[in-house]
């Protein structure tokens, strides 16, 4: 099986593709293919979705079952993209939000969710000291990596607090509030 990290390239592959293919010209090929690609993911999620009920309807512990396909990195993607994960997006960013609970705070990082309306997220980020830009910029990395590896159906994603300093060394009064 591939890792989580070649599956998320791949995602990223997929999506670049895609936006390419848009970006041609309409022709019957491009409609014919819309078609095919519409059709076969119709026929992965109903798939899917039937493979969902089964395990749902087997057993008792049919519940743990998808409880871990949806907590599996590869799983849970595929759910989320055929609209089939177990869990809703709040609790999805909920998870990943505990997940990097002790590494964030092991760089001096607290994350507080503000809101989450229509597949928008917004965190804000607070840090001890006064952090350089390029330790700014890992924390933002890792926060995105994080949140996206348990909820890859994230629409947008803003993170306050992380914003580099002004190179004059002016603090906004804002900041200090």
């Amino acid at each position: 099986m591939e890792n989580q990290g070649d599956f998320q390239d791949q995602v990223r592959q997929l999506g670049k593709l895609i936006a390419e293919f848009e970006e041609l010209p309409e022709s019957a090929a491009k409609v014919a293919a819309k078609q095919m690609l519409r059709l076969l993911m119709d026929i992965h999620g109903s798939g899917l979705e039937r493979m969902m009920e089964i395990v749902f309807d087997s057993a008792s512990p049919a519940r743990e079952i998808l409880d871990k396909f949806g907590q599996d990195p590869l799983l849970g993607s595929l759910l989320v993209l055929y609209s089939l994960h177990p869990d809703d997006l709040e609790t999805r960013v909920h998870r990943a939000l505990e997940r990097m609970r002790t590494p964030l705070r092991k760089m001096d990082c607290t994350l507080q969710l503000m809101s989450i309306e229509a597949g928008a997220v917004r965190l804000r980020a607070k840090t001890s000291g006064h952090p350089h830009a390029p330790m700014l910029a890992e924390l933002r990395a890792r926060i995105e990596e994080g949140i996206y590896e348990q909820a890859p159906d994230v629409a947008s994603l803003s993170i306050e607090g992380l914003e580099a300093p002004p190179a004059s060394g002016f603090v906004p009064l804002e900041s200090l509030i």
